[in-house]
């Protein structure tokens, strides 16, 4: 049977760019990404999300617009990772490299989709546009899809 575990992912746009991350360490390291992780006991989705921008990236935000969420399944992994993704348009302070991520602007026509999760060139033109997804990934592996869903929403 499977299980889901909630997670988090924050992208920080500005006109005609946006901030990425590189993953140093854990899952996913060696890959461009937005900031985010795990939602711990006792926080709300939100406040995982603000957290994680923080604790990755020195950046605080006032306002977080949520704008898609995806789960992943990866074959022969009981547990399913719902991830919801959020969009920041404004924020405080500088990006700072942690221990965890490397920030770096990226312009919008330069996203480094061969150095990240294959599902991002999916859903990234959707997010770009500020319309709201749900979505279903099934990975072999970290590289190959072998099935997906992807539609807009009214809300997520």
């Amino acid at each position: 049977m499977l299980t889901s575990k909630l997670f988090t992912l924050v992208l920080v746009v500005q006109p005609q760019q946006v901030l990425l991350g590189m993953k140093k360490r854990g899952f996913g390291a060696g890959r461009w990404n937005g900031f985010g992780g795990k939602v711990e006991p006792g926080e709300t989705i939100e406040q995982a999300a603000r957290r994680e921008l923080q604790e990755e990236s020195g950046l605080a935000v006032d306002v977080l617009q949520k704008m898609g969420r995806i789960t992943f399944e990866f074959v022969g992994n009981t547990e399913l990772m719902e991830v919801h993704i959020f969009r920041a348009d404004s924020f405080r302070g500088e990006p700072t490299e942690s221990d965890e991520m490397r920030p770096q602007w990226f312009e919008l026509d330069r996203v480094p989709f061969k150095d990240m999760w294959p599902d991002d060139s999916y859903w990234f033109p959707l997010f770009l546009q500020k319309k709201a997804f749900v979505g279903y990934f099934k990975f072999q592996g970290q590289d190959t899809i072998l099935e997906y869903t992807l539609k807009e929403a009214e809300e997520v």
